[in-house]
């Protein structure tokens, strides 16, 4: 049976507590054979799909990953993405915006990166950014160039929202499909996977002090992403709320998702330019 996604949807215009939506669910695999049964079914219908997408290159498709760290965003694009052809898929991470960038509105960095029509586009990180961590770290305005006005302006974030969902607007308009997918993590949890970084020498390197600095400010960002997905889920651009406690489960649902946006596309395969005639001439000559 298909995953139900609707519970995991954010409704357009829905006052999001992230306390009310869960972390963990009850599991959507019997066991880790099922799973791979079901990612496997799942990719596979994402590469079919994928392949319809690219010849009928009507649409495009954009899926934006937000989380907090530990949350598995590099494990769901890995496992879920698996199947699909790299030369009609790219995955985009925003770090720290360069000094060019910063000379931009925000939203100019991000719309460089999104898919042509045919392709599937993957935000690791996103525009999202100047609506979570500049708003959990306030004096990073200082360094974005803002007129005083503007900086200053009570009602700032309000119009970020509104230029973002504006934006996406624009884009379902002209083709681009987009997805957004939150990894919803436990607090408990991502002390544990941190911990579990700090114990394997291998995954050592993913540690930064930087990463306990943020998550001092948990609190805040819960605040700030509740915000941000009251405000800019709508019913061209959904959020996801996806219980990240469990990888596997996540993984599954955010496939089911991207299978199902893909499925409802209105997509043909482009007929042939050559005539019937001329197709059985090619076919005689081919069997010489």
């Amino acid at each position: 049976m298909p995953i139900d996604t609707a519970p995991f949807r954010v409704p357009p215009a829905k006052a999001v507590d992230l306390g009310r939506w869960p972390t963990r669910v009850k599991p959507l695999y019997a066991d880790k054979a099922d799973y791979q049964q079901q990612l496997g079914k799942h990719v596979a219908r994402l590469a079919e799909r994928q392949n319809l997408l690219y010849a009928h290159d009507r649409y495009a498709l954009l899926l934006i990953f937000q989380a907090m760290d530990a949350a598995g965003k590099d494990g769901v694009i890995k496992h879920v993405m698996s199947g699909v052809n790299p030369q009609g898929c790219q995955v985009t991470s925003f770090k720290h915006p360069s000094a060019q960038e910063l000379d931009h509105d925000f939203l100019w960095r991000s719309t460089q990166w999104l898919p042509e029509r045919g392709r599937i586009g993957i935000f690791n990180r996103s525009y999202y950014e100047e609506v979570l961590i500049v708003k959990v770290h306030p004096e990073v305005l200082a360094g974005e160039n803002l007129p005083d006005k503007t900086r200053e302006n009570s009602h700032l974030w309000q119009h970020r929202y509104e230029s973002i969902n504006d934006l996406e607007q624009h884009l379902h308009r002209n083709g681009t499909r987009i997805l957004k997918f939150f990894l919803h993590l436990s607090k408990e949890e991502q002390r544990q996977r941190f911990l579990a970084r700090l114990d394997d020498p291998e995954k050592n390197w993913k540690f930064c002090m930087a990463d306990i600095q943020e998550r001092e400010r948990w609190d805040d960002y819960q605040r700030a992403y509740e915000e941000a997905l009251s405000a800019t889920s709508t019913a061209h651009a959904p959020w996801y709320v996806v219980p990240a406690d469990d990888k596997q489960n996540a993984r599954l649902i955010v496939s089911q998702v991207i299978v199902e946006a893909l499925d409802a596309l209105d997509m043909h395969y482009p007929a042939s330019t050559l005539s019937a005639e001329q197709l059985q001439d090619v076919r005689r000559r081919l069997a010489k």
